[in-house]
């Protein structure tokens, strides 16, 4: 072969290599370039929030509290963080929930309130009352009723002979802010909670109401009514068991056997 055709070979074979080469090289240098991205972990901040769900009036205690982790940025005032509050979850022991809370909802401080011996007074509006009666699983709606239920109060009292039962509803869709519960054992050992004691969120009027009723029933039966019935008017009651057609407080007076309904005009005599 001659040496002219000996060098051009080499040559090319020279340049395929270099070739081959710089095309691993560029190859190598994209499929760096081409590689998963670096992502910066956000700042996050320890959230206090709800383990569970909390209906109205319920206690917190520490297995319905704990820390979540929150993107800083998606943390809002009114929020209790460990930053601001690290002896949050011992501090809030025992206080109550004003208004419904959810399962890893954050907790606000505008919607519970401490656990001082004011806790009811919290959960008032302005202008309303809390009063309490005795209930049973009989008259409670065997035991379904819960705080923020909305019910009706009805009275079973004696008629006008022995035998006789009248029934009347005294009070219409008010609102249950408290159950007092205790533990009731069963003669097979087993136990349930029994409330006894349902505190109803009233007018100073409705109070009156159920204050006479009290007196009057052989007992007083709670109705339990739809969650949709939340919006409709709370604020009726059998005024006629505390006044007389003119607003005067009727007064029954017993001569020679027979009770005589008159107004406030039969206390003068």
């Amino acid at each position: 072969m001659k040496p002219a055709r000996l060098i051009i070979l080499a040559v090319a074979v020279l340049s395929a290599g270099g070739a081959g080469y710089l095309a691993m090289q560029l190859a190598r240098g994209k499929s760096v370039a081409q590689g998963a991205p670096v992502v910066e972990r956000e700042p996050t901040v320890n959230v206090l929030v709800a383990t569970q769900s909390l209906p109205v009036g319920a206690r917190i205690n520490a297995s319905s509290l704990g820390w979540s982790s929150w993107p800083e940025h998606s943390v809002v005032d009114g929020f209790i963080t460990d930053r601001n509050r690290p002896d949050a979850m011992e501090k809030l022991d025992g206080a109550v929930v004003r208004m419904p809370m959810f399962s890893g909802e954050p907790i606000r401080q505008e919607k519970i309130a401490d656990s001082s011996s004011k806790i009811m007074s919290s959960l008032l509006p302005a202008g309303k009352r809390a009063v309490s009666t005795e209930i049973s699983v009989a008259t409670g709606a065997g035991g379904f009723i819960l705080p923020n239920d909305r019910v009706d109060v009805i009275m079973v009292r004696k008629g006008d002979s022995d035998s006789a039962m009248l029934t009347e509803t005294i009070l219409s869709n008010v609102r249950v802010l408290a159950i007092d519960q205790q533990i009731e054992e069963k003669d097979d050992g087993s136990k349930s909670v029994v409330g006894t004691t349902a505190t109803l969120e009233l007018t100073p009027d409705q109070s009156k109401v159920i204050t006479v009723a009290q007196q009057m029933a052989e007992r007083l039966q709670l109705a339990l009514r739809s969650v949709a019935d939340a919006q409709e008017q709370d604020t009726g009651a059998a005024d006629y068991l505390l006044s007389g057609g003119d607003g005067n407080p009727i007064v029954q007076v017993i001569k020679s056997g027979e009770i005589v309904k008159a107004g406030s005009s039969a206390g003068k005599q």
